[in-house]
């Protein structure tokens, strides 16, 4: 019971009944204010889907001449063509099919959770061990379930798998290596063509004509489909003709309402950029420029490591603007020694490409080191 004002005179009444679906699976039912609301279906992630059975109607909150104003209704196999076997003649039909191969070992194919009924019927009739994966037996301990289940490898001859395992190239490698076949327990329309794999109806949701029964049976005001939007016409007319009534929010809730601050929606962060570790900086060590013949200036041996001063690189820096001066005022006296020399077009132009030869080789050795040492400077 949760108060819907500061005064406590509105309340909310939430009642959870058993869903007869999977483990855990409940109904919804609220009452307040609004009348009352019954909600079957998938309510975000929790499992609120429902098979009906009779039962149902003797529970307390349902058997006291509630009347239901509202209905949201678990309709996933609303189709009035469709035949579905109630859960007990699917079980028998899988006991059908096991014990007409008894040279087989048996491969179920289920999702994560639900139809463990099933599963501890089938050991008990054929005295086998289940076997299941690591993950699986973990949930199956919670539940509380006979012990039946195993994760040791060809212990008995019932095997759990995931059901989108159950396909024609592992329906192959399993027979391989032992007779094999696979039981699929879902209503849902699936296609196999491996000859031992076969498709039992067994469904935890309610059939077409037992969702007839239920709403005969609680006689809401008005029903909306959990799937789809749309609803069989019988459904229609087994609904009472009386409409449900409005109802006013009242003023008590209206003003606790004002007073609360607005829910912001809530935006999914975007998904972090794992960026890739850069290493530590090593340091770097050039080695020194020597002097050529020609009379260039020697650079000594400079280092520059992570924890160098602000004034050790300026005086890195400055070395290479010498050399770079040096390098400049050389080729400037080299252009006008050529011109001053020049005895005619083809002694110049020898005379020119060997001096040029002659340069980049100068070039090369200045600035073998300097180049390096401006590169890394200037990063």
């Amino acid at each position: 019971m949760l108060p819907l004002d500061d005064i406590c005179k509105e309340r909310l009444t939430v009642t959870l009944i058993d869903a007869n679906h999977c483990p855990g699976s409940v109904m919804f039912l609220f009452q307040g204010y609004f009348g009352s609301i019954l909600y079957t279906g998938q309510l975000l992630n929790t499992k609120c889907d429902f098979r009906y059975a009779p039962s149902m109607l003797r529970e307390p909150c349902l058997r006291n001449d509630i009347h239901i104003d509202l209905l949201y209704l678990d309709n996933t196999n609303c189709d009035p063509t469709r035949v579905l076997p109630t859960r007990q003649r699917a079980t028998e039909k899988i006991k059908e099919i096991i014990r007409s191969h008894p040279d087989h070992n048996v491969v179920i194919g289920l999702y994560s959770l639900g139809k463990e009924s099933l599963i501890v019927s089938l050991a008990l009739e054929f005295k086998s061990w289940v076997e299941v994966s690591a993950g699986r037996m973990e949930t199956l301990r919670l539940l509380g379930l006979p012990d039946v289940f195993t994760t040791d490898e060809g212990a008995g001859r019932l095997r759990l798998v995931e059901q989108r395992e159950v396909r024609y190239s592992n329906m192959q490698k399993w027979n391989q290596v032992y007779p094999t076949l696979a039981i699929l327990p879902t209503s849902r329309l699936a296609g196999h063509y491996h000859p031992n794999v076969h498709v039992v109806p067994y469904s935890d949701h309610s059939s077409y004509r037992e969702l007839e029964d239920f709403i005969s049976a609680l006689k809401p005001a008005a029903v909306v489909p959990i799937v789809g939007t749309c609803l069989p016409g019988s459904f229609t007319a087994l609904l009472p003709r009386k409409k449900r009534h409005d109802f006013l929010v009242p003023e008590s809730v209206q003003s606790y309402m004002l007073k609360q601050p607005a829910v912001q929606p809530r935006h999914r962060r975007p998904p972090p950029r794992y960026k890739r570790a850069r290493p530590p900086p090593r340091g770097v060590v050039f080695e020194s420029l020597s002097e050529s013949s020609e009379g260039s200036t020697n650079v000594s041996r400079a280092s520059i490591s992570p924890g160098s001063t602000a004034p050790e690189v300026e005086e890195v820096v400055e070395l290479v603007r010498e050399v770079e001066k040096v390098e400049v005022v050389e080729e400037v006296e080299d252009e006008v020694h050529i011109v001053r020399e020049n005895e005619g077009p083809q002694k110049h132009c020898s005379r020119f490409n060997a001096h040029q030869s002659q340069r980049s080789e100068k070039k090369s050795r200045k600035r073998k080191g300097a180049v390096k040492l401006g590169r890394h400077v200037f990063l």
